[in-house]
């Protein structure tokens, strides 16, 4: 129960989403974008996830730090997040590094993130700090996490959820007593601990942490001032907290947004091309586990106009056709066949083209007779006529990026060197 009668707490938190990081293991992908403007599913950027988790979960005052590469983010922000109202006590504030604290320092780590934008912060007065990453592809509820962290007493709740042991050195790994309280917490361990009684599974922090705004400020000035800390919140500010105060685990499967009850608690990292592919690619099953269709928990974007999609030619071997695929508006199917293919906005593809578990971003034109068979095609790439991907994964790695799994990225300078 908050403060104020029968208000949601979340109308009384501030939303500081981390959108900073360059996503190095997506490649090429990330050469011009940061990780969190990446396109996803069809119409989204990854950061729309956790934006629309915010506004779906009654949360109108949003803060997003960027750094790396920020153009496409701080555009697409621009264009699809700018209905916050100021007269409703709504805001959306967009913070670029831009050294205000101190005349060489870029955001260090990511509380220094926090830290170096606590006056605008402050002048929002908001009881509750949301820091949440930008990175994710999941659906949740943070009213209930705040619930929860009202109810604990604690000083700051961290989401988490269990995870695969061999696939968890990558994250802020916890230990919990039976309650819930955090008893270790350690940030990117070689060998994960497991958790009491799951030999396979650890618990994993998935970087969502509440916090009450004037404690976050106070651990934040403290942290700038320690010459020896990182200023990141996995490293420093949570392993203190779980040393000297009262830090709780909040489970990600109480507040995980399902469309049925079957479905699991859905959450992925898309941080590598084998797993982007994946995740992208799961979406054209006949019931994929995230559900872009819910009405209930939307995932917000930036909507551009187009045309609906199109689907021409009705002739043996030159039928434009789909099969277990998603196609975004602006796209024509040319006299192609798709399989198990998704689509962004605005894509072309051309005569006797077979396409199949594709993932195709906006604007790309798909040469006539064109064979192309798992890959990530980026935005805008012209694909050759007749070009032959996913047959010969040798050959394909002597000119594409391909993965263990087999998938090829394809972007325009590898185009261009075919040419050569």
């Amino acid at each position: 129960m908050s403060a104020v009668g029968n208000e949601p707490l979340a109308r009384q938190a501030l939303a500081f989403v981390l959108a900073g990081g360059r996503g190095s293991r997506l490649l090429e992908l990330t050469d011009r974008r940061a990780k969190p403007a990446v396109y996803f599913g069809g119409k989204s950027r990854i950061i729309d996830f956790a934006l629309s988790n915010a506004v779906n979960s009654g949360i109108r005052r949003i803060a997003v730090a960027t750094q790396y590469k920020a153009h496409s983010l701080i555009r697409h922000l621009q264009m699809g997040w700018n209905f916050f109202r100021p007269e409703r006590n709504e805001s959306f504030d967009i913070l670029p590094a831009s050294q205000r604290v101190s005349e060489n320092m870029w955001y260090v780590g990511t509380a220094d993130a926090v830290y170096q934008n606590i006056d605008i912060i402050e002048s929002h007065a908001c009881r509750f700090i949301v820091v949440l990453a930008g990175d994710h592809i999941y659906k949740m509820d943070y009213e209930v996490m705040l619930r929860e962290h009202v109810e604990s007493g604690a000083d700051v709740t961290v989401g988490c959820l269990e995870m695969p042991r061999a696939e968890s050195s990558g994250f802020g790994i916890m230990h919990i007593d039976e309650k819930g309280w955090i008893h270790s917490f350690l940030e990117k361990p070689k060998d994960p601990p497991p958790m009491p009684g799951k030999p396979d599974v650890s618990l994993a922090s998935m970087g969502i942490y509440v916090f009450n705004a004037k404690f976050l400020f106070d651990q934040l000035k403290r942290d700038a001032e320690d010459p020896n800390s990182n200023h990141d919140f996995g490293r420093d500010i949570i392993p203190y907290l779980v040393k000297n105060g009262r830090a709780f685990a909040h489970q990600f499967s109480t507040s995980c947004v399902r469309s049925s009850s079957h479905n699991g608690a859905y959450w992925r990292d898309v941080g590598t091309v084998d797993a982007y592919w994946s995740a992208n690619i799961d979406l054209t099953d006949v019931v994929p586990e995230l559900d872009l269709f819910d009405r209930a928990w939307p995932i917000w974007s930036y909507a551009e106009i187009t045309p609906p999609a199109k689907f021409v030619h009705d002739e043996e071997s030159r039928r434009g056709q789909a099969v277990s695929s998603l196609v975004s508006g602006g796209c024509i199917i040319s006299g192609a066949a798709l399989r198990r293919a998704l689509l962004f906005t605005g894509v072309r593809v051309n005569s006797y083209a077979n396409v199949e578990n594709a993932v195709i971003m906006p604007y790309v034109n798909v040469g006539r007779g064109a064979r192309l068979k798992n890959v990530v095609i980026d935005r805008g790439v012209d694909i050759p006529e007749g070009l032959v991907v996913g047959e010969d994964p040798e050959f394909d790695a002597k000119r594409f990026r391909t993965t263990e799994q087999g998938i090829s990225l394809i972007t325009q300078p590898m185009i261009d060197k075919l040419n050569t």
